[in-house]
């Protein structure tokens, strides 16, 4: 089954599997290069859910948010590495620097964040909270992070 789907086809599938009683989970990010806290993420944000969104930014709402030289990744490997991870049933991009649109269009029961955020400062918490869906915080493996990797890469192999 294709796992990396537009807005519009990932809805139909959210529809039918609600439908059928199952709780959708939610989670987002860049996932610019793929790491074991991210794995890790994700494994413990798919067991808050039947199946588990991951809504990656775009090129455009990486660079948007984190400047020019990033992301390192396409969007389309982006996408191709995190579809075939086990724990992430679909995979789809938002072009916006929020996932807010998203959220209201899909209107997971669960949204998922890492638990370096506060609950209130989460994008869509409101609006989840206000259909009844809740917000997990999944607590962080310390010192896994993209830009961790790149300044390791950086020291290693030098800025030249």
């Amino acid at each position: 089954m294709k796992k990396i789907l537009s807005w519009e086809a990932l809805k139909n599938e959210v529809e039918r599997r609600r439908g059928e009683g199952q709780k959708i989970a939610f989670t987002n990010g860049c996932f610019d290069i793929l790491h074991v806290g991210h794995v890790r993420y994700l494994r413990e944000a798919r067991k808050t859910g039947d199946l588990l969104i991951l809504a990656l930014n775009s090129d455009a709402s990486v660079r948007a948010i984190k400047g020019d030289k990033r992301p390192l990744v396409p969007q389309g490997e982006r996408a191709e590495v995190a579809a075939s991870l086990e724990a992430v049933d679909y995979v789809t991009l938002f072009d916006e620097t929020t996932p807010l649109k998203l959220i209201e269009y899909l209107r997971p029961d669960c949204l998922v964040k890492g638990g370096d955020w506060k609950e209130e400062a989460v994008v869509g918490s409101d609006a989840v909270r206000s259909w009844g869906g809740k917000v997990v915080l999944i607590p962080v493996v310390e010192g896994a992070s993209t830009t961790n990797i790149v300044e390791k890469v950086l020291h290693v192999y030098g800025k030249g």
